[in-house]
């Protein structure tokens, strides 16, 4: 990690609540207080996660009681047009919007073909509009698991897995080309290790293909994982090599428990770093490493780390590289870490906020993953719910 510290470079104060929440009347500053407050108890969301899932199995009407919190706090709505609204919230205060699909679940072809049909929809929109500056989707979303698996693995598939993967490249490649035609950069989202090998394969073929000119398609680098840190230095030597520019999308990760309990489970070593440490010094390098070689590598940092959000602006500082860089981004999620988007983006960064959306039905286990998230995550939650406070107390308002 940096010797110095980015807080006594930078004057970037994620502090202030009276910008992170300027967006946000009193009686939705005090709604989003009470949420978090629930959402601080893991009993609490472990509970009204069982009974969610159980009422929605059962058809008993608890879908207005989802929209109105938390589908109402983590996404924008069921369809695009319906993130109008906050796309021109966000717009007014320069924070641009990723529209993310985020329908999970689905494992048949008409269900990829839908999917693959949707976020094209996306890049559209993206291409009309001068505040949707990405668009972003999952292989899984447009693949079955079971044949990722199978050819990372490098097993043996029958005709019809052959012909099924090929479609499966193909949608990947309709969506790059389209978006590149479009001028949209679009990224690929990381996934579970015994996925990402083979999406990892896919982005640099399309990176190959369609960043000749500039990064438009972005691979997703995990850096919880040991090994990602020298993935991207390869990575960037390749794309060298090869003549086109890098696309990354910087993250820690998000799937720790599910492959934690796969390496124990296959006996195989955890990819996993074995400290929160490890990983934010990764994070924190691959910054260095993305910003000293700017000149062929875009880079967006999906994070909710607010040391690592300085870090990038003071070393931007101290490169001497333009807060409104086009080739470097910030970006959070909706309804989390305002504190770092709103004040990014007031003092002149390119930030924006991932806006998911679908049926409520659909998304639910992307709303179910954010309230976990927010429990398990050391302060993330209370983090949120402290700010809230603070701007409450700032405005004169109880919370009660």
């Amino acid at each position: 990690m940096a010797s110095s510290s980015p807080k006594d470079q930078i004057p970037v104060f994620f502090e202030d609540t009276s910008v992170a929440f300027a967006s946000k009347s009193d009686a939705k500053l005090r709604k989003t207080y009470w949420l978090f407050s629930l959402m601080n108890q893991a009993r609490v969301v472990n509970l009204g996660t069982f009974f969610i899932k159980l009422a929605l199995k059962l058809n008993l009407p608890v879908k207005n009681l989802i929209r109105a919190t938390i589908f109402e706090q983590f996404c924008g709505g069921e369809t695009i047009n319906d993130c109008d609204p906050t796309i021109d919230m966000l717009g007014r205060s320069g924070i641009g919007t990723i529209l993310d699909y985020s329908v999970e679940g689905e494992d048949k072809e008409s269900s990829f073909d839908e999917t693959t049909a949707e976020i094209l929809r996306t890049i559209e929109k993206a291409a009309a509009s001068r505040t949707i500056p990405f668009s972003v989707f999952k292989v899984t979303g447009l693949a079955s698991s079971e044949i990722l698996e199978k050819v990372q693995r490098h097993d043996s598939l029958s005709e019809n897995e052959k012909e099924a993967f090929e479609r499966v490249r193909q949608r990947v490649e309709k969506l790059c080309a389209f978006a590149y035609e479009k001028n949209v950069r679009i990224f690929i989202d990381a996934e579970e290790s015994w996925l990402q090998g083979i999406i990892d394969t896919l982005a640099y073929q399309m990176m190959e293909k369609f960043n000749r000119e500039k990064a438009i398609v972005y691979n997703t680098y995990q850096l919880y994982r040991h090994d990602t840190l020298d993935g991207l230095k390869t990575a960037y030597l390749v794309a060298r090599q090869q003549g086109y520019y890098l696309g990354g999308k910087l993250v820690r990760g998000a799937y720790m428990e599910k492959e934690q309990l796969r390496a124990r489970e296959n006996e195989y070593f955890n990819p996993i770093h074995v400290s929160k440490e490890a990983t934010d010094d990764d994070y924190n390098l691959a910054i260095d490493f993305c910003l000293d070689h700017l000149e062929y590598i875009s880079i967006c940092l999906g994070t909710h780390n607010e040391y690592s959000s300085q870090y990038c602006a003071a070393k931007m500082l101290k490169l001497g590289i333009k807060k409104d860089d086009e080739r470097i981004w910030f970006a959070q999620l909706l309804g989390m870490s305002d504190n770092i988007s709103f004040n990014l983006a007031k003092a002149g960064y390119n930030v924006a906020k991932y806006v998911p959306y679908g049926p409520i039905d659909a998304v639910l286990p992307y709303l179910i993953r954010r309230a976990a998230e927010n429990t398990s995550i050391a302060g993330q939650s209370s983090r949120e719910f402290l700010l809230v406070k603070s701007e409450l107390k700032r405005r004169g308002i109880s919370s009660l």
